[in-house]
């Protein structure tokens, strides 16, 4: 989006226009209203995409009349990502060295008097300062320049939480590492933590954090979080007088109605392995599993692991309230390729989805090997016995409201 393009999407009347076309495809909108020279179609067919978007993304506020940019879309907080993450933080300023659109920006000002949001990009900050203006958050100052330079600009103590959500995008993809970020944390974790005690940072959600504090002296909690079973985040928060250990939590946001769950962990003990497959299987939600909490949840719902190498759990009922999906188990059976194949024919198998775990050969290798179809009421999945010998699982996922 250019400058002009922005100014030209503020005028009452295109915004009207982009309005009355929500509905359309933006191909078919771009192609009619092609050689219509005073108005700025790209930009309107980038919105009409976008907002259709944001109102799986940021339900409750994409009603607003807010402009977009695809790339800024596509980087922001998911909503239940961005209250949480603001429900962390509290005080009086914060300043959001990455601003991207203001999404996190615009959840923040409801925890702090003063939010600065800096953004390099001129034509995103000016994008950010519109949002904030129609969302009523005359409490966020949307500051255009590098953030680290513009946290610069203000005295050491000024703010009480430094955020930031680095872009982590390399060579056009989507990396993971910290050191491949901009801002890079790691080369700043000491400056940012004599501007401030605090500095949230949101990574990404494939983040491993086992040696984490290794390059983070100053790392305090280790969140991972996920929205509707699907891991959005990891949220770092370092501090000037970190604690001895590491907090390791799993956040789960499951529906508007569930709220949030999280689980910390503590010492669980030996793993308890089950000699064998019981009527259900179950596994932890991705949070869970990323946080490497999948034992803290076992003791707390009473269940038992499949094998000593994975997070599939086992158990006679299907525990209430279980964080994760649950499926009815079929039969459990030593996996070769002879029995396997038998296994098929006697259950009447022609599709499943395919699911594996410490299993020698891959889903996409299975499904070839076996010509299975994906279907997602029937699954087989492929991992390791208590004896750590391969084994198939088939199960189904139960329909609503059994147990």
């Amino acid at each position: 989006m250019t400058e002009s393009e922005l100014l030209r999407l503020q005028e009452p009347g295109v915004f009207g226009l982009i309005a009355r076309h929500e509905g359309d495809d933006p191909a078919d909108f771009a192609m009619r209203m092609h050689g219509h020279g005073e108005l700025p179609v790209r930009a309107m067919a980038e919105q009409i995409a976008c907002r259709r978007k944001a109102a799986l993304k940021l339900p409750s506020i994409s009603h607003s009349p807010l402009i977009y940019t695809s790339r800024a879309l596509e980087q922001a907080s998911e909503e239940r990502a961005a209250s949480y993450m603001a429900s962390l933080l509290r005080g009086r300023r914060v300043i959001d060295l990455s601003g991207g659109l203001g999404v996190d920006a615009a959840f923040l000002a409801g925890s702090f008097e003063e939010v600065v949001h800096a953004e390099r990009d001129p034509v995103l900050s000016a994008v950010a300062r519109h949002n904030m203006q129609v969302l009523g958050h005359g409490n966020v100052r949307c500051l255009g320049g590098d953030g680290p330079e513009v946290l610069r600009g203000y005295p050491e103590g000024y703010f009480d939480w430094i955020y930031l959500d680095p872009d982590r995008r390399e060579g056009g993809r989507r990396s993971v590492g910290l050191e491949t970020g901009s801002p890079d944390v790691l080369a700043l974790q000491d400056e940012l933590l004599r501007r401030a005690p605090s500095v949230c940072v949101k990574a990404s959600p494939a983040l491993e954090t086992s040696t984490l504090r290794q390059r983070l002296p100053s790392l305090s909690s280790v969140r991972v979080l996920s929205v509707d079973g699907r891991c959005r985040a990891t949220l770092l928060v370092l501090r000037r007088d970190p604690p001895p250990e590491v907090e390791r939590l799993a956040v789960c946001i499951d529906g508007a109605e569930s709220g949030v769950r999280c689980f910390g962990w503590h010492d669980t003990g030996e793993r308890r392995v089950a000699g064998g497959v019981a009527e259900w299987l179950l596994e932890p939600d991705p949070a869970i599993l990323r946080a490497g909490l999948e034992a803290v949840v076992a003791e707390e719902f009473g269940l038992s692991f499949v094998n000593r190498t994975v997070g599939y759990l086992t158990g006679p009922e299907r525990p209430e309230g279980f964080p994760g999906r649950a499926f009815r188990v079929v039969e459990a059976a030593s996996y070769n390729d002879r029995s396997f194949r038998e296994f098929l024919r006697r259950h009447d198998i022609r599709g499943a989805s395919v699911q594996r775990r410490d299993f020698p050969l891959s889903a996409d290798a299975l499904r070839a090997r076996y010509r299975l179809k994906e279907d997602d009421r029937h699954f087989l999945f492929f991992t390791r016995d208590a004896a750590g010998r391969p084994q198939v699982v088939f199960a189904l996922t139960p329909p609503p409201g059994a147990s």
